[in-house]
């Protein structure tokens, strides 16, 4: 059996950091009870990494018969397998998701500042004017972004400096469990490494963060692109929030821009404003390619973006000089692995077989918003854990599943159905609006519109825009929506073929013929990937001609 493994390495130095420590012995207890579980090591793994072209690498381990260890038991009433970790490594391990949970309010504070930021300001902190020069060029010469001093790009080194130095620490700490990832796929799609600080500027390195337009993840990817991009979002999954697969998509979709404008400082604006902004600042403009020449023609939060990214590699890459101490060890001590399910399971029935909090299970596991993993046949969704913890999960998978099996019978409320992202409805507050009563006309729950929405009260405000998965469509909704259909399929009768111009897109296309989605251009014209060229004829219907 093989074995594909990828590892996710955190570090952090702590001054109390010690070597060689001796491996403790599980306590085991000495009478048999309930369900046997059987022991971790030398068992055939069947470990699944997400898929990452080119780093892939399989080993064979083999079972041996004559292996002796004390069995492991899972005890009648008792709700948790009695296993233990080193306790320098637990203690390691909580120190560092201490921090990891920590960070997770930064991106309130980042989302406010890059889309207020008056780049224009000056704020005073004792950086060297002739120094930032030097170091700005020497950056310059390094990278592929046009990085040249201005004073508003110092104004923001001096802001980050200053009024944002915490944030940046913290972010030179957890920047450690984040960007290994980052760099493989950057690598793997052939874009500049230094783009793995745009998911700083974007998130504060946080998978679930969500901002009050709705784009959400690590990357923040609005529904629509993530779509083109092929991450999933059901009622259980939003794979904007895995960090391999929204990283994958983010290269991509930059590649995409640079494609078009060929420029990554365009290539930046275009991915916070969109290209059709960017288009318009060039002409708005008189035509100027660069950045800071068409920067006052972009809307105010992306004049402070690109400025913000570049501000953020500045102190990443000189950090040392100004007094920021780097938190790294040698030794890496936080590892993860992953498996596929092969049954429906909560993060509850986790966290009780293998001892890892649910916490934990949610940080490893940003993408599951109902803290549900579901199986679903045709999909590969996968588990991510400690590797202590995955490999008692792995050795004891066909008892686990039979017990999970097992409480999901013995429940009187089921889990809630898998809705797919095709299902899914934007609503648009209106006065008298309340969640109760939005949740009750669409068959879903308060707690379920929170969870997609990221809401943390119940407070709404007219116009806001809520993403529902509706259990049932109300009746005035589906005769009008029937109606529409029926026009569309009129509509776009007479046209069986469209014939691709320059700056086409699946789409953009999917947008000019109402009814059609990017997938039925796949389908109906073989299509798996998302690059199109200028004079092909695409099918708009699944016909012959």
């Amino acid at each position: 059996m093989y074995t594909s493994k990828y590892i996710v390495l955190g570090v952090l130095s702590m001054g109390f950091l010690a070597t060689g420590v001796a491996q403790e012995f599980d306590s085991i207890p000495s009478t048999k009870q309930g369900l046997n579980v059987l022991k971790t090591q030398e068992i055939p793994v069947d470990t699944t990494a997400m898929d990452m072209e080119g780093v892939e690498q399989m080993e064979t381990m083999e079972a041996k018969d004559d292996i002796q260890d004390n069995p492991l038991f899972l005890v009648k009433g008792q709700k948790k397998y009695d296993l233990k970790d080193r306790p320098e490594t637990a203690k390691f391990d909580s120190l560092w998701m201490k921090e990891l949970y920590d960070s997770s309010s930064l991106f309130d504070s980042i989302y406010q500042d890059i889309t207020t930021l008056e780049i224009d300001s000056v704020y005073h902190y004792n950086v060297d004017t002739d120094t930032l020069k030097a170091r700005l060029e020497i950056l310059n010469q390094k990278t592929p972004f046009n990085i040249v001093y201005n004073p508003s790009l110092e104004n923001v080194i001096r802001y980050f400096l200053t009024r944002k130095r915490d944030m940046m620490s913290r972010m030179l700490t957890i920047s450690q469990f984040y960007f290994p990832l980052f760099e493989q796929e950057l690598d793997n799609q052939n874009v500049p490494l230094e783009l793995k600080y745009l998911a700083i500027v974007e998130s504060a390195l946080n998978p679930r963060a969500r901002s009050r337009v709705g784009a959400t993840g690590l990357w923040q990817f609005m529904y629509g692109t993530g779509k083109m991009y092929d991450l999933d979002v059901s009622s259980y999954v939003d794979e904007r929030s895995d960090p391999i697969n929204s990283t994958k998509a983010a290269s991509l979709y930059l590649k995409k821009l640079h494609d078009i404008f060929d420029d990554w400082d365009l290539a930046l604006a275009a991915y916070n404003s969109g290209p059709g902004n960017v288009n318009k600042a060039i002409r708005r403009s008189g035509g100027y390619k660069n950045y800071w020449n068409i920067r006052r023609n972009l809307p105010r939060e992306t004049a402070g973006y690109v400025p913000a990214f570049l501000a953020t590699m500045y102190i990443f890459e000189y950090a040392e000089e100004h007094g920021f101490t780097r938190q790294v060890t040698d030794r890496p001590y936080f590892e993860t692995d992953t498996i596929h399910v092969k049954s429906t399971i909560t993060f509850n029935q986790i966290s009780e077989l293998v001892d890892v909090s649910e916490e934990e299970l949610l940080f490893l596991n940003p993408a599951y918003k109902l803290k549900v993993i579901p199986y679903v046949k045709g999909k590969n969704y996968a588990l991510r854990l400690p590797v202590d913890a995955l490999g008692k999960f792995v050795a004891n998978e066909k008892a686990i599943y039979a017990h999970v099996q097992n409480q999901l019978k013995s429940k009187e409320e089921p889990l809630p159905q898998i809705v797919q992202s095709k299902d899914q409805i934007t609503y648009k507050v209106r006065s008298g609006d309340f969640l109760g009563k939005i949740a009750e006309r669409y068959g879903v729950g308060v707690s379920q519109i929170k969870n997609w929405n990221g809401l943390r009260s119940n407070n709404l405000r007219i116009g806001q825009r809520l993403t529902i998965y509706p259990r049932k469509i109300p009746s005035s909704i589906s005769s009008a929506s029937t109606r529409k259909k029926s026009t569309n399929s009129v509509a776009a009768a007479g046209n069986k073929v469209h014939t691709v111009k320059s700056g086409d897109s699946l789409w953009t296309i999917s947008k000019k013929y109402p009814g059609i989605s990017i997938d039925n251009l796949r389908k109906w014209n073989g299509i798996s990937g998302n690059d199109i060229k200028p004079g092909t004829k695409l099918k708009l219907c699944d016909c012959s001609s």
